[in-house]
């Protein structure tokens, strides 16, 4: 089957013919129709640190993707060829303490797939039937395909209750841009995004940002006035990763605020721990999306309206991967597909 292998290590990925999965007893084959490209997949494609750290080759990467059952393993029992689908790209163990306890999202097992083993930039996918999530008619494939940030946005943003709340977002990206549509659409009362690139904050601003900043020409504080706002924001969603915008964001928030903590800061990072203790804020990792809590809230949500079809803003058939990669990279895009 045709695969996007990282076969080197070096910058880049390969179009290869490998050998098609075989479906075990409890597993689901999918056939991919649609794959989605992720931060993540742009750090293996550009073999920084963190890739070579955690990879080994060759490996098919990727982890967003929709699809249709093409085939079941012995034991699966809730799902059937020809259902569409996409998945949970988070494989636990299901017998730890978080596990059993309804918290597999923690698992300190967790396997990725398109990290740890062979993902969905492939023909076809094999994932365990827990993994499987079936998607709806009135959802398309292509917004399918990229319910793996969709989910990380949500589990995010509604992480603390935020009606009648002052958000701050530190960070334009897809995940940023999302949480900007959910935060309206569950009653915030300000939604304001901090980043440095004008495609994205625009993009921003098309999904329902109260106001957009580019910090490198403004300061947040410059807009209390403009905001009503008198003190700081009470609830923080940090998705950039980027230490100064996590100071940032810090010198922004009200006392007793509450910050989400998406984004993955180096461990160099260093901050202003008064603004932490003296304000006595509360601080809440984000790792992947509850399973399958946040997979439930995400199709209410959609059903109930929310709209986050202006995110997905290039598709690109398969083959023309390396322009796909080339645009993720140039950042003036939102979502990429690719189409098999």
């Amino acid at each position: 089957m045709k695969a996007l292998v990282k076969k080197f290590p070096e910058k880049g990925i390969w179009m290869d013919d490998i050998p098609e999965p075989k479906c075990g007893t409890n597993d689901v084959k999918i056939k991919i129709t649609h794959s989605a490209i992720c931060g993540t997949d742009l750090h293996i494609y550009s073999w920084d640190e963190w890739a070579k750290r955690n990879l080994k080759l060759p490996l098919v990467i990727g982890h967003e993707f929709c699809g249709i059952i093409e085939e079941i393993g012995p034991g699966v029992t809730h799902y059937f060829p020809g259902q569409r689908v996409s998945g949970e790209g988070h494989l636990n163990c299901g017998n730890c303490r978080n596990c059993r306890a309804g918290q597999s999202h923690i698992c300190h097992k967790t396997i990725g797939i398109g990290i740890h083993r062979n993902g969905s930039f492939a023909e076809y996918l094999i994932l365990p039937e827990t993994n499987v999530f079936p998607i709806i008619d009135e959802i398309p494939s292509e917004i399918a395909a990229f319910f793996d940030p969709f989910g990380n946005a949500v589990h995010t943003s509604l992480s603390f209750g935020m009606v009648g709340e002052d958000i701050l977002i530190t960070g334009a990206g897809p995940i940023g841009i999302m949480a900007v549509a959910i935060c309206n659409f569950v009653g915030a009362r300000n939604v304001v995004i901090s980043d440095v690139n004008d495609y994205r904050l625009q993009l921003a601003k098309s999904m329902g940002a109260t106001k957009t900043i580019n910090i490198t020409e403004s300061s947040i504080k410059t807009f209390y006035n403009e905001l009503d706002i008198s003190h700081g924001f009470d609830i923080g969603l940090e998705m950039s990763g980027k230490p100064e915008a996590f100071n940032e964001m810090l010198e922004n928030m009200y006392h007793g605020g509450k910050i989400a903590l998406l984004g993955l800061l180096p461990n160099s990072t260093s901050i202003n721990w008064d603004n932490i203790i003296f304000k006595g804020l509360e601080i809440k990792g984000i790792y992947g999306r509850e399973m399958y809590e946040t997979w439930y809230k995400m199709v209410q949500l959609l059903k109930s309206g929310l709209d986050i079809s202006k995110v997905l803003t290039h598709k690109f058939p398969v083959e023309d991967y390396e322009k796909a990669f080339q645009t993720i990279e140039s950042g003036n895009c939102g979502k990429i597909v690719l189409e098999w």
